[in-house]
């Protein structure tokens, strides 16, 4: 994909200067055409790319997640985010309060979506949530774009029916995330599977 030259072309690595990669992809992402485009890439997709995309592909609660391109070399990963019709979502995943490993910056290609984001305080050791509050609360619609760093906290407590976003993520800057529940005051840290297999070998 061209996006990948587009916002490559940066020293320092953009991993570490994630202020590039907005603009870069802002500019990007404005292209009146970008869904046909990406429609015309998936199309041409040989049946080993296919194989590929679906490979490093997962279902959540709210959303099936695509990854369209994921090269070790480059300090970025591009996916598509699939919402499911709302009335398929199971709580806890794009509907919690939550932040991520990793930058990212997405813009919403059909449908939209209610954004919120929130100020988080943590625990002292920061593994854990303590109590959150709401910062401001936006109706994303087909065409916005926005950026979260991994230290900062959202949620999509709503979608619209057939809502698809694409995105450009970072490599992961933090070993963990956490989510947050505002009803129950339960916090949660999510540790990537793939980055437990010492745990694993350990308890056996």
């Amino acid at each position: 994909m061209e996006l990948a030259t587009v916002i490559a072309v940066a020293d320092p690595p953009v991993v570490d200067h994630w202020e590039h990669v907005r603009g870069r992809f802002r500019a990007w992402a404005a292209s009146p055409d970008l869904r046909r485009r990406l429609r015309a890439h998936l199309h041409r997709l040989s049946p080993q790319e296919e194989m590929r995309v679906v490979a490093k592909s997962r279902e959540t609660t709210t959303h099936f997640a695509w990854c369209l391109r994921d090269e070790p070399a480059e300090p970025f990963t591009f996916w598509l985010h699939e919402y499911k019709p709302q009335r398929d979502w199971r709580q806890g995943y794009a509907d919690s309060i939550h932040n991520h490993r990793y930058h990212f910056c997405t813009t919403l290609l059909a449908g939209s979506y209610l954004h919120e984001r929130f100020v988080a305080r943590l625990a002292a050791d920061g593994r854990s949530i303590q109590d959150t509050t709401l910062l401001r609360s936006t109706q994303a619609v087909e065409g916005d774009s926005g950026t979260m760093l991994a230290h900062e906290f959202h949620r999509i407590p709503k979608a619209a029916d057939d809502t698809v976003t694409f995105l450009v993520k970072s490599r992961a800057v933090n070993p963990w995330s956490l989510s947050y529940d505002p009803d129950t005051g339960t916090s949660h840290r999510h540790v990537p599977v793939e980055s437990r297999l010492e745990e694993l070998t350990n308890a056996l």
